[in-house]
């Protein structure tokens, strides 16, 4: 148990960047990173994958801008097929932080830390950026070019309006449908 807990803390450690004492400068970090990363973080959206992180640190008396340039490849399972796949990983990304009297996110972009914090860990800002790389429906390549049924909301034509008539309608329409026994229960809910 001492040794995987001394593991865990070894590989999040790679991800401080000690702060204190830094000159009003450029830094510059890399970082390579691969399944354990994934594994330390309290997470379920990625098990795996394989990454290197460039980040360029401009520290001035105020403030922290980060810049992170990172690039590899996550293995996502497919929505439709429920096979793996590797999805590449191309992002850049920035946070700042303002140095104040306590920690607190100001906005998706913004941070206040303590002037006092010796150092900092970029781990989870990592992981953060490759999460928002990643595409919303995790289609696996050979299966991304086929037809599949359009929802009609992702038409770019626009979005479909349903006026409160049209929805009488739609109701009617499908009371006089022959309902499946498995919805019965749910309209039994809705009181209809």
């Amino acid at each position: 148990m001492q040794s995987f807990l001394a593991d865990e803390v070894k590989e999040l450690s790679k991800y401080n960047i000690d702060i204190y004492g830094l000159e009003d400068k450029q830094y510059d970090y890399d970082m390579e990173s691969g399944d354990a990363f994934f594994q330390e973080l309290e997470q379920d959206l990625i098990e795996h994958g394989k990454f290197k992180t460039h980040v360029v640190l401009n520290k001035s008396a105020t403030m922290m801008q980060l810049n992170f340039e990172t690039k590899g490849v996550v293995t996502l399972i497919c929505d439709r097929s429920l096979e793996p796949f590797e999805e590449p990983v191309d992002s850049n990304d920035r946070i700042i932080l303002k140095f104040g009297d306590h920690d607190e996110e100001l906005t998706d972009e913004i941070e206040m830390i303590n002037r006092n914090s010796n150092r900092i860990n970029i781990a989870r800002y990592i992981f953060d950026f490759i999460a928002l790389s990643l595409p919303i429906k995790k289609i696996h390549p050979d299966l991304r070019d086929q037809d599949d049924e359009s929802d009609p909301l992702d038409d770019e034509e626009g979005v479909l309006v349903y006026s409160s008539e049209d929805q009488k309608e739609v109701i009617e329409n499908e009371e006089e449908e022959k309902i499946d026994p498995r919805w019965e229960a749910l309209k039994k809910l809705r009181g209809e």
